[in-house]
């Protein structure tokens, strides 16, 4: 079972931890790990393995292997209580960090392999007798598409929280601001 125990708990924090799970799992990620991060997200306090077991239902072994995921990916951390031998946990709390983290996760894990992956095909068509040209093109253009986009993520880590929020939410407005400088977009 991974699903919230009581199934007509119809509470914001319910909907939002099945909510979690179901998108976790669109994301490519396990529906129970979502779910604890979601758990651990709204939770004022910290929680051990057993609470959250109790509270969502799910396998005690499921929860330590999904709690060692979350703590790999740095979305939630242990947190010492006093006069408690278990191992406790809280999430990051602050959304853009985790954004962040997420975002470098995923880079890692999905972009950077993929870059590497590429640059060998290149490496490999750039050698290699009779390749129609169009087919190295087309492997140039997605290298150069993965490395622009690694290092604009390179960037974006650079940018204030504050900043990267007000440049989120301009929207449109950039490239109104790109038409005024004289930048073409392609």
């Amino acid at each position: 079972m991974t699903e919230i125990i009581d199934i007509h708990d119809s509470s914001a924090k319910a909907q939002f931890i099945l909510y979690w799970g179901d998108m976790g799992s669109q994301w490519g990620v396990n529906r129970s790990v979502a779910q604890i991060h979601a758990l651990l997200f709204l939770s004022i306090k910290p929680m051990n393995a057993e609470q959250i077991t109790d509270e969502l239902g799910i396998a005690r072994s499921n929860v330590s292997n999904s709690l060692k995921e979350l703590v790999g990916w740095k979305l939630i951390r242990r947190v010492p209580i006093r006069g408690d031998r278990r191992e406790h946990f809280e999430a990051e709390a602050d959304v853009w960090e985790m954004a962040m983290r997420i975002a470098q996760g995923r880079k890692e894990r999905e972009i950077d392999p993929a870059r590497t992956a590429i640059e060998a095909c290149v490496t490999k068509a750039e050698s290699e007798p009779g390749l129609d040209p169009e087919v190295l093109r087309r492997l140039k253009d997605m290298q150069d598409f993965l490395n622009t986009a690694d290092k604009w993520y390179s960037q974006m880590l650079g940018v204030p929280k504050k900043q990267l929020n007000m440049l989120m939410k301009m929207g449109d407005k950039v490239f109104s601001v790109l038409r005024l400088t004289g930048k073409k977009s392609e």
